[in-house]
């Protein structure tokens, strides 16, 4: 009968170990809790991967938008991430619409309009999924709306 019991018991041991083993060095510090694995976590939007999946998305916005201006992102509001078979990223940005039209290049330094008949202000809430060993970068979930 013991015997029965030792395998269970080692195979609880071992996963103790490694989650112990996971969450060491990760843990956060504010909360003393580890993050989950697959969970959500804060990042931080001057990070690469957050700047490459909003500008993914905003291009991905501004192609679908019927505007003759193209919009870019004021401030992220929210940027948080999630590793699964590649990387989720959910951002909720304040976009605005800017002085440049679809068929101008180089948007980074296109001033926002400041006329108030002209300004837009929008949230929108993306996901995008990506797997940078594939090359692959989707929008999965697109909402925005009137800020």
């Amino acid at each position: 009968m013991a015997g029965h019991l030792r395998t269970p018991l080692l195979l609880l041991a071992a996963l103790a170990l490694t989650l112990a083993v996971a969450a060491g060095p990760g843990a956060s510090r504010k909360t003393g809790k580890s993050p989950l694995v697959g969970g959500l976590s804060d990042a931080d939007a001057s990070e690469e991967g957050v700047q490459q999946a909003l500008n993914f998305a905003l291009s991905e916005y501004n192609k679908a938008s019927n505007d003759a201006y193209h919009s870019r992102a004021m401030r992220v509001v929210r940027a948080r991430k999630q590793v699964v078979a590649g990387m989720n990223y959910f951002l909720e940005v304040e976009i605005g619409r800017t002085r440049c039209t679809k068929s101008q290049p180089n948007l980074d330094s296109c001033p926002f309009h400041d006329q108030p008949h002209l300004m837009k202000k929008t949230l929108c809430s993306f996901q995008v999924y990506t797997v940078p060993w594939m090359g692959k970068t989707s929008l999965v979930k697109s909402s925005c709306q009137d800020a």
